[in-house]
């Protein structure tokens, strides 16, 4: 999304309950490369994890009852069903967290950092402003995330395991795109079964202590347009014939633009983002409605 937007954020309550995946990844380190005369580690998946699947409240009636484009047109359903390729986005989407909000909240600086997602997320300021914010205000230590990955397992919104395998059923490729970081992204691609090479995904850098020394600015969901950036390459790499993109911010918005994504789904389970539902092509508050529709 171009320029500033006012963005009215809806949360959406959540409970959940616990559920056990038993083919997560072990826990490793390795070394990516020198910065400052300094070794940089990056992690990449955590010793254990266990997945939370989360049960979501659906809006009230009166909360989502003014967008007109909740019923799909013959022309998109036509192309969902048709989609060789779907890219979602993570945070609030296929997770009902804010990944960044939650290692905040656990390293203390919970608050603040919300606060500057909210905004990144409405399209109210350029996301690489946001991200560099975010991450000075918090400053995670290596063991820290560790730590945080060990406590706090990814919680999957209801439906997108059921989704993404009913797609894959349909030869239907699958990427995750997201502003957040492959650490804690990883676990989630090992839960749905999802290649490392179809993350597209910022890194956390780290050095010789685990002291924490940035992101690596090469990635292109590091900056504004780059969710837009990553499905055009994609597009262009693998040449796919209809490519749909789904989340709920302004970022995977941009992700229609020429060359990328053919359809935007608006996701709402989690928040409603109303400037970036009014303009999706398709707004949905649950995942079910994307598996009916493809029987």
């Amino acid at each position: 999304m171009e320029g500033l937007v006012s963005s009215r954020v809806i949360p959406i309550q959540v409970s959940s309950r616990r559920h056990y995946s038993a083919f997560l990844p072990t826990f490793s380190l390795h070394l990516r490369k020198s910065l400052n005369k300094g070794q940089v580690w990056m992690m990449k998946h955590p010793k254990s994890l266990d997945s939370i699947a989360a049960s979501i409240q659906p809006l009230e009636a009166s909360t989502s009852g003014h967008f007109d484009n909740k019923q799909p047109s013959k022309e998109v359903l036509g192309l969902w069903r048709t989609a060789d390729a779907v890219c979602f986005d993570v945070d609030s989407t296929v997770c009902v967290d804010e990944g960044i909000d939650e290692l905040a909240e656990f390293c203390g600086a919970g608050k603040a950092v919300a606060e500057w997602t909210a905004r990144a997320m409405g399209g109210s300021v350029p996301f690489e402003e946001a991200l560099s914010a975010r991450l000075s205000l918090v400053k995670p230590t290596l063991s820290q995330v560790q730590d945080y990955l060990e406590k706090r397992p990814p919680r999957i919104s209801p439906g997108i395991e059921e989704l993404v395998k009913k797609l894959k059923s349909r030869n239907a490729d699958v990427y995750l795109i997201s502003g957040g970081f492959r650490q804690m992204i990883n676990p989630v691609a090992s839960i749905l079964g999802i290649p490392q090479e179809n993350i597209f995904a910022n890194q956390l850098l780290f050095g010789n202590s685990g002291e924490f020394l940035g992101f690596d600015a090469n990635e292109p969901t590091s900056r504004s347009g780059g969710k837009a950036n990553a499905v055009q390459q994609i597009r262009k790499v693998k040449g796919y014939k209809a490519l749909v993109m789904i989340g709920d911010g302004a970022t995977d918005l941009e992700a229609c633009k020429p060359g990328g994504a053919d359809l935007f789904i608006c996701y709402a389970g989690v928040q409603l983002r109303e400037p970036v539902a009014a303009k999706a092509n398709w707004l949905v508050f649950n995942f079910t409605d994307l598996i009916n529709a493809l029987e």
